[in-house]
Parts: structure tokens; C-alpha cells; sequence
């Protein structure tokens, strides 16, 4: 007698665990090399965020074929927020404030995460998507200079790498563990904004000096 086909059990539904894995480690390493990346800074070892995510150096490098791309890749976020910020500030119809929003925002990312300037600073072969929009913040911070300038409010000698001293400052604060980095970015920021105008004008007052000491926290030997 034929078989009741009413009651031959369907075929079992292909396997998804292991696509369910794959994109379970992904965003674990991801969220890994964040943190690992936000306190260490992108130098940090491959090998100490495959161990930190669970998962063997050889998992990540098949989900991320190089450093570059896991780096591309953690910090794909922070540099939309970076585009995204330079877009608001050329929108702006005032060209000074344009030009300073821009320098509180992304020093305020820097201070927040090690890694940022670093990884936006850095060339990236084979990551096209990192690499287009720093290309995007490059003609959009030259722009604002311009716009700057061509209104008078910005130094006519003021330099492109103006900027990168100013970051490579607020790297600077974070790296001696200054107990409250915000805010002595945020000091840092405004007295060099006052250097950086063209002319004197109002401005308003400096943020609240930052609890800063004269010496590294770590050196005590030179303190009095």
C-alpha cells in the first residue's frame, strides 16, 4: 500500500545556525575591536581581540580579511558622524561657526575614542568605503577654510596643518590620562579658536579650566 502522504514528514529546513554564527561573531569582533581600539588604540593586536571576542585569529581574519578592513569597519560609524558633521557645518550661513563646530565635534570624538583620529588620519588600501569618505572630509574641511578666509574671520595664514597639530594635541590629552579630557579639549579648543581669527572680536568666555597638573599623573618623581 502506497504510503499516506498526508503523513511523510516534510524535509527538514536548511541549517541556519551556521549563518547565525558567522554574523554573531562578526558583530561580536566588531564590538571587541571597538573597545580594545577605543582604549588602545588601533596598534592594539590582532590576536588580543580575536581572544577578548572568543574566537580563533583564524575567525576573524576570514571575517576581516586584514587589519585595514577590520579597522575600516569599526570605525565606519564614527566617520559618517565626521562627514555628516563637516555637511552641517557647510550648511551653516555663518562661516566662523561653521568652521569651529566642526573642530568641538571631532575633538570631542577624538577624546571619546583613542582610535578615531588615527584610523581617519590613516591611508587605507583596499577599503574604498573609508578611504571615499575621508577623501569626502578632506574637500569639505578645505571649503570651510576657504569660506572662512574669503569672509575675513579666519587667519589668511592660517594652514590645513593647523588642524593636524591641534589633533595631535588632543591625542596628547588623552594619552597622559588626564582625569577629565572633555573638558580640557574643550579648553584647548577655544584658546586656539581665539588664535585662529582674523580679527579680534567678542568671543565669550573660555570653558572652566580642566583639572590638569603640571606634570604627567604617572610621573611623581619630578612633582615637588
Amino acid at each position: 500500500m502506497p504510503a499516506d502522504s498526508s503523513r511523510i514528514p516534510p524535509p527538514p529546513a536548511p541549517s541556519t545556525d551556521l549563518r547565525a554564527d558567522a554574523r554573531y561573531n562578526r558583530e561580536r569582533i566588531l564590538r571587541v575591536a571597538r573597545e580594545v581600539f577605543a582604549t588602545h588604540g588601533i596598534d592594539a593586536p590582532v590576536s588580543t581581540i580575536a581572544r577578548h571576542a572568543g574566537v580563533g585569529t583564524s575567525t576573524l581574519y576570514r571575517r576581516f580579511p586584514t587589519r585595514d578592513h577590520l579597522i575600516a569597519e569599526v570605525f565606519a560609524g564614527q566617520a559618517a558622524i565626521c562627514t555628516g558633521s563637516i555637511d552641517l557645518a557647510l550648511a551653516d550661513p555663518d562661516p566662523w561657526r561653521g568652521f569651529a563646530s566642526v573642530l568641538d565635534r571631532v575633538t570631542a570624538m577624538q577624546v571619546a575614542d583613542q582610535g578615531f583620529s588615527a584610523a581617519f588620519l590613516r591611508s587605507f588600501p583596499g577599503t574604498p568605503g573609508l578611504k571615499t569618505r575621508r577623501s569626502r572630509a578632506e574637500r569639505g574641511i578645505a571649503l570651510l577654510i576657504r569660506r572662512a578666509k574669503e569672509a575675513g574671520v579666519l587667519r589668511p595664514d592660517f594652514d590645513r596643518t593647523d588642524l593636524t597639530l591641534l589633533f595631535m594635541a588632543v591625542d596628547g590629552i588623552r594619552d597622559h590620562g588626564v582625569e577629565d579630557a572633555h573638558a580640557a579639549a574643550r579648553r584647548l579648543v577655544a584658546h586656539l579658536l581665539r588664535s585662529f581669527r582674523a580679527v579680534p572680536v567678542s568671543v565669550p568666555p573660555l570653558p572652566p579650566p580642566a583639572p590638569v597638573g603640571l606634570y604627567h599623573p604617572q610621573d611623581s618623581s619630578r612633582r615637588p
